[in-house]
C-alpha cells in the first residue's frame, strides 16, 4: 500500500525536500557522505508518479550496480507502487536493452552474447598469437580504456591511451573479428547505443520521446562514454536529475571522470545545484577529520558537511614501530572493546595484500573474520565452462566459447583443428563454426573428426533440450566413485535447470571437474548444481537462455554485489570496496607515504587519493583510528617508512594521538602525544611506577644504539619496560634491576 503524501514527504530535510520537488531546469544533487541520496532519489520517483502524472514508461533511472537498482526500485515502490513499471537499470542493462532492440543498425542480431573480460583475453590471444599473457592483458585493459573513453581504432587521442603503433592495429583487429563473431563487450554496450543515437535520428527522437525524465545515480562514477550517453537520450524538453558527489569519485582506474560531475553545470545550460549536507551516519569529529583532508582538493564544488548526530569520541591516530605491532594493536582494539559485535568493526586497507598480516594475527587470537574481494562465483572454472557452453549454444559463432569448449575434455581437437576450423567459419558468410566443422570434416585426423562430432552432438542435446524434444525427466548425475568415496550428484529441476545439467553432464564437465580431488571435485559439482537453481526461474528455452545470459553478465559486472554469511565477522577490506557501507567502527591502516598515498600519485592522481582517504574515513559511524608504521615490510625488504602527508593535512583539533610520532611529524608542534597503547595484554601505563620512565622517552643502549619506550608494564619483579630501536629490534628490561644498561636522552 502507497504511503500518503504527509507521511514521505515530512521524514525529508528541507534540502532533501526541495530536491524532491524540483522541477524545471537540469539538476545536480549533490549529496555528501551519509546525507540520504538514495532517499531523496527513490522518493523523487515516487513523488514524480504519484503526485506530478509522470508515466512511469517514460521514467530512466540508472545506476552502476544491479544491488543500487535493485533497491532503487523497492524504496520508490514502496511509496507509489507504479514505479516497479518504470526502467530503473545500470548503464550497461541499459545498453543491452537498447541494443536487442535497435543493434541491427550497427550489424548486431539479437541473440548477441556479452563478453566479459577473459572473453576478451581470449578473443585477444587468437589475434596476438604467442604474445606473453601479460601483454595480451595489457592490450585487454587499454582497449577497455579506449571504449570508456569513447574512443574507436581510427580516433587520433587514442595514443593517449596506449602510444605503440601495434595497439591500434590490435584494436581494430579486435573490433574486427567482434563484428564478424556477433558479438558484444561491455563497452560496447555504452559505446554502441551512442553511436547509433547519433546516426539514427529517428530512433533518438523515438528514445527522447520515450524517455522525459532521465535520473542518474552515482554520477561521479560515470566515465566518458556514459556521460557521451547521458548526453544523447538528454532532449531539452526533458527533465534531467543527476545524483552524486564529487568527492567521492575513487574509480578512475575503471575509467570513473570526476570533471563529468564538475562540469554538469557547464555541459547542461540553466542546470541547478543542491547540495545535501546533513550527515546522519557520522559523528561530528569524524567528519571534521574527513573535511580537513578532502579541503585541500582544488578539482571540487565543494560543500561542508554536518553532523546530525552531534559530538562524540575523537579519532584516534596510533603511530606503531612496525606492521606486526599494527596487527596486534588492532586486534587489542577489537579483543578489549565492550558492548559491540566483532561485526561492528571494519579494518580498512589501500591494497589486498595488506590482509594477510590481519588474517594471520585473527586466526592466532580466534577472531572470526571475512575478506570482502575474493573469488567470485561466476569466475569459477567450473562456472565459466559451463556458461561458454550455453554461450556456443546460443550463438554459433562465437569463437572464444568454441575455443574454450570444443576440447574440453580432450576430444583429440588439437589448436591446429580449431585453427582450421575457425578459419573455414570466418571466410564463411554465416561465420557458423559447427557448420565449418561438418564442412572440413573429411580434411581432419579420425580422431578429431571424432572430437568435433562429440562436441556437435552436445549443443545438438542442448538445443534438444529447450525444444523439448528431450527427456529429462529424473535426469541426474550421480558422480564418481573413488576408493569407496563418491562426489556429490547434479540433478535436472525446472525451468532452464535441466539444460545446465544435460550440457554439464554429457560435455564430460562435469566429470572432469568431479574428478579433481575429493573436497574441490564436490565443491564444484555443487556450483554447477548452484547455477543450475539459479536458471531455473527462467524458461526452458531459447529466448529463457538468453535472458538468463544476459543477467549473469550483467550482474558479474557489479562490484558491490558480494554477500557473506558470516553474520558476526570483523570486515577486512580496500578502501576502494568500502563505498557505500557503514560501520560502527573503522580502523585505516597502512597510512603512510608509498603506502596510502603511493609515490607515483601527483596531481589528478593524488587528490582522488585524498577522496579515496575521505571515503573510507565517512564509512565510520561512531569511531574511527587511523594507523601509521614507523617500518614496513616492503618488496620483501624491512623499509623505514614516513608518515602520509593526508596525517599532515588533518586538523589537529580532530584527533588524539597515541604512541610516538617520528621526529619528521613531530616537527608541527601542534600535535601532541596524548596517550599509548600496549601490545601486550595488561593496563595501559603511561610511566614506571619509580618515576624514571615514560612513555615515547628517547634513550640509548651501548650494543643496540637509539630507541623509544614504547610500552610500560606493572610486573611482580617491578615495572617492564619495552624499548624499539632504530635496526627494529625490540628488547625488554626491569627498571632499576637492569637500568645501568639504558641512558635517558633529553628532548629539548
Amino acid at each position: 500500500m502507497s504511503q500518503n503524501l504527509s507521511s514521505y514527504l515530512d521524514i525529508l530535510n528541507p534540502e532533501q525536500k526541495k530536491a524532491v520537488l524540483h522541477r524545471g531546469n537540469p539538476l545536480l544533487i549533490l549529496a555528501g557522505a551519509g546525507s540520504g541520496k538514495t532517499r531523496v532519489i527513490t522518493t523523487k520517483i515516487a513523488w514524480l508518479i504519484k503526485e506530478q502524472g509522470i508515466d512511469p514508461f517514460s521514467i530512466l533511472a540508472v545506476t552502476f550496480t544491479n544491488k543500487a537498482a535493485r533497491e532503487m526500485e523497492n524504496r520508490a515502490c514502496l511509496i507509489e507502487d507504479k514505479a516497479k513499471n518504470a526502467m530503473l537499470r545500470t548503464f550497461h542493462s541499459f545498453g543491452a536493452w537498447f541494443l536487442r532492440r535497435y543493434g541491427e543498425l550497427s550489424g548486431l542480431k539479437r541473440e548477441f552474447v556479452i563478453y566479459d573480460d577473459d572473453d576478451s583475453m581470449a578473443l585477444l590471444s587468437s589475434i596476438m598469437e604467442g604474445q606473453p599473457k601479460a601483454d595480451i592483458r595489457i592490450m585487454r585493459n587499454n582497449i577497455a580504456r579506449a571504449k570508456d573513453y569513447f574512443l574507436s581504432p581510427g580516433d587520433p587521442e587514442l595514443e593517449l591511451i596506449d602510444h605503440r603503433k601495434s595497439f591500434k592495429t590490435i584494436y581494430s583487429k579486435y573490433e574486427e573479428k567482434m563484428e564478424r563473431i556477433g558479438n558484444v563487450d561491455f563497452g560496447d554496450l555504452i559505446k554502441k547505443p551512442v553511436e547509433i543515437l547519433r546516426n539514427e535520428g529517428d530512433i533518438a527522437k523515438r528514445i527522447r520521446e520515450r524517455f522525459s525524465v532521465i535520473m542518474v545515480d552515482e554520477y561521479q562514477d560515470a566515465n566518458v562514454a556514459q556521460s557521451e550517453l547521458l548526453k544523447e537520450l538528454y532532449d531539452p524538453s526533458s527533465y534531467l536529475c543527476v545524483v552524486g558527489d564529487d568527492d567521492q569519485s575513487i574509480y578512475r582506474f575503471r575509467g570513473a571522470e570526476v570533471k563529468n560531475i564538475l562540469s554538469f553545470p557547464e555541459i547542461f545550460p540553466n542546470a541547478e545545484i543542491i547540495r545535501l549536507e546533513r550527515n546522519y551516519r557520522s559523528t561530528s569529529p569524524i567528519l571534521n577529520l574527513a573535511s580537513s583532508v578532502v579541503d585541500n582538493n582544488k578539482g571540487r564544488l565543494g560543500k561542508k558537511l554536518n553532523a546530525e548526530k552531534g559530538e562524540g569520541k575523537l579519532p584516534v591516530l596510533a603511530f606503531l614501530p612496525d606492521q606486526d605491532l599494527e596487527t596486534e594493536y588492532c586486534a587489542e582494539l577489537i579483543k578489549k572493546s565492550t558492548g559491540t559485535s566483532y561485526s561492528d568493526w571494519a579494518i580498512i586497507y589501500r591494497t589486498n595484500a595488506q590482509s594477510l598480516g590481519f588474517e594471520t594475527e585473527f586466526l592466532r587470537r580466534k577472531i572470526p573474520y571475512r575478506v570482502v574481494g575474493s573469488l567470485k562465483f561466476y569466475e569459477r572454472e567450473e562456472i565459466k565452462d559451463v556458461l561458454a557452453l550455453l554461450a556456443f549454444l546460443v550463438n554459433p559463432r562465437d569463437e572464444v566459447a568454441f575455443r574454450r569448449m570444443a576440447n574440453k575434455p580432450g576430444r583429440g581437437l588439437g589448436p591446429a583443428s580449431l585453427s582450421k576450423i575457425t578459419d573455414k567459419a570466418s571466410l564463411s558468410r554465416s561465420g557458423d563454426l559447427i557448420e565449418a566443422s561438418m564442412e572440413i570434416s573429411a580434411s581432419l585426423s579420425s580422431k578429431a573428426r571424432a572430437g568435433i562430432s562429440d562436441f556437435i552432438n552436445i549443443i545438438e542435446a542442448g538445443k534438444n533440450t529447450l525444444s523439448g524434444e528431450q527427456n529429462i525427466k529424473d535426469f541426474a548425475y550421480e558422480g564418481l566413485k573413488t576408493d569407496g568415496l563418491k562426489t556429490d550428484s547434479l540433478r535436472a529441476g525446472i525451468g532452464l535447470s535441466s539444460c545446465i545439467v544435460i550440457m554439464a553432464v554429457k560435455s564430460g564437465i562435469a566429470e572432469y571437474h568431479a574428478n579433481r580431488d575429493e573436497l574441490s571435485g564436490n565443491q564444484r559439482l555443487n556450483n554447477i548444481q548452484e547455477l543450475a537453481n539459479a536458471a531455473s526461474l527462467y524458461n526452458s528455452s531459447m529466448d529463457g537462455l538468453l535472458e538468463f545470459l544476459e543477467h549473469i553478465e550483467l550482474d558479474r559486472a557489479g562490484t558491490d554485489d558480494q554477500e557473506t554469511n558470516e553474520n558476526n565477522a570483523v570486515t577486512l577490506i580496500t578502501l576502494h570496496n568500502t563505498k557505500g557501507l557503514e560501520f560502527k567502527k573503522v580502523i585505516i591502516t597502512g597510512i603512510e607515504h608509498g603506502i596510502f598515498p603511493r609515490e607515483d600519485k601527483k596531481g589528478e592522481d593524488l587528490e582522488e587519493e585524498r577522496r579515496l582517504f575521505y571515503v573510507g574515513a565517512t564509512r565510520a559511524m561512531d569511531e574511527l583510528y587511523l594507523c601509521s608504521c614507523q617500518r614496513r615490510r616492503v618488496y620483501g625488504r624491512d623499509m623505514q617508512m614516513e608518515p602520509s602527508i593526508f596525517l599532515g593535512e588533518i586538523d589537529r583539533k580532530t584527533l588524539r594521538i597515541i604512541g610516538q610520532p617520528p621526529m619528521s611529524f613531530k616537527t608541527q608542534r601542534s600535535f601532541k602525544t596524548q596517550g599509548s597503547f600496549a601490545t601486550t595484554a595488561g593496563k595501559k601505563i603511561q610511566e614506571s611506577s619509580d618515576g624514571l620512565w615514560k612513555l615515547g622517552d628517547k634513550i640509548f643502549h651501548d650494543d643496540q644504539g637509539y630507541g623509544t619506550i614504547n610500552a610500560i608494564k606493572e610486573m611482580d619483579e617491578g615495572s617492564q619496560i619495552s624499548v624499539v630501536f632504530e635496526n627494529s629490534h625490540q628488547m625488554n628490561f626491569i627498571s632499576q634491576k637492569q637500568s645501568f644498561h639504558f641512558t635517558k636522552i633529553r628532548d629539548d
